[in-house]
């Protein structure tokens, strides 16, 4: 049987023309939803809306992410500005069936704009989304719903696991940055074989093949692992005129440049990477970190994705207000402890059964 299709503007209402922006200067405070592209962007004493609504990104939003949506459904009175699409469904269309057909639309082809992504209203009302009769739609709205729950119940215990290593690294070592245990301390570049960044090649994204060597960007270094969703590719040609930065087993990536005003900051953060030895290289916002023999990378890893040396990253970056920069002097003064190596060796073996839960947790969600 095929699937039936039906343009959004057809089981929707469009209420863009509700949407009133408010700068922050002018917003007073209150018990209301100030939303955005995004999300809350803040609290007012006022709403436009009263209704279940699913608001949909029109600039500014997550557009081409895996992981981000770029809807999201709101219930009750609120107020929203006009980087989103509001959209009432009518008697047709199930409101939650309606967000999550929208949340991770492949936007690639209906989005313009040089550096603000936009989806535009005229292109959004054409957006064609499957559509079964109503009691189907609750149906596989419920189904999501639950398996949404065991997601979240398991991202719970990740995060609890995350947490375990924290705490046991403090209590071993104290924090890194301020030593209160008065460990020796060593420079990175004194305990690095090679401190540098990649390189873009010529031609840029250009450069880039369907299959081929991984080419590692800022966006594919998070905390403490490598996002590889979004990893572009390079040919063997490319990855040997960049033999710099051929990347080893066990080389510790940093991200350059970035934002700093988050939680989840941009700049600085870190991860190991296990592949094979020149199988791999890093772009010219990435730095790669080459320890000496009988360094422990795991242990130095656990100290610069610490919530100390984010402080510290902060405070030596340079840069605008928005996005700042690590040069290449600032990691090399990276403090280092450097407690007993039996201590250390003890706590990597943690770390590693830690990780072993970690790794089947994740296996139990699929």
């Amino acid at each position: 049987m095929n699937k039936v299709y039906r343009n959004l503007e057809d089981l929707c209402q469009v209420l863009d023309s509700k949407r009133i922006p408010i700068t922050a200067n002018k917003r007073t405070p209150g018990p209301y939803p100030y939303y955005g592209a995004n999300g809350v962007q803040d609290y007012i004493n006022e709403y436009i809306f009263d209704d279940d609504l699913v608001l949909l990104a029109e600039d500014g939003g997550n557009f081409g992410s895996t992981d981000k949506p770029i809807a999201y459904r709101v219930s009750g009175k609120c107020w929203v500005n006009n980087h989103a699409h509001v959209l009432k469904p009518n008697n047709e269309i199930n409101v939650d069936y309606l967000c999550y057909s929208l949340m991770f639309y492949n936007t690639g082809s209906l989005v313009n704009g040089a550096t603000r992504k936009k989806l535009t209203q005229a292109t959004m009302r054409t957006m064609r989304i499957p559509w079964v009769p109503i009691v189907e739609q609750i149906e596989i709205v419920d189904k999501l719903k639950k398996t949404a729950a065991i997601i979240d119940k398991k991202e719970l215990i990740l995060r609890r696991l995350d947490q375990l290593i924290k705490s046991r690294f403090i209590e071993l070592f104290g924090d890194p940055v301020a030593n209160p245990m008065k460990w020796p301390v060593k420079k990175l570049k004194d305990l690095s074989l090679q401190i540098n960044s990649g390189n873009t090649p010529k031609g840029g994204s250009e450069n880039y093949v369907k299959e081929g060597i991984p080419f590692f960007r800022s966006q594919n270094v998070w905390k403490d692992y490598l996002k590889m969703d979004d990893i572009a590719y390079i040919d063997a040609k490319t990855h040997a005129s960049m033999k710099r930065s051929s990347l080893k087993h066990g080389d510790i990536l940093m991200t350059k440049t970035g934002r700093i005003n988050t939680e989840n900051s941009s700049l600085g953060r870190a991860a190991l990477y296990e592949g094979e030895d020149d199988m791999a290289n890093v772009n010219g916002h990435v730095y790669f970190i080459r320890l000496k023999e009988g360094v422990n990378n795991k242990f130095v890893l656990r100290i610069l994705v610490s919530s100390g040396y984010r402080d510290l990253i902060r405070s030596v970056c340079v840069g605008g207000i928005d996005k700042r920069q690590l040069n290449k002097e600032h990691i090399e003064e990276f403090p280092i402890i450097c407690p007993p190596s039996d201590l250390i060796d003890n706590y990597i073996v943690f770390v590693n059964q830690v990780d072993k839960s970690k790794y089947g947790e994740i296996l139990n969600a699929l």
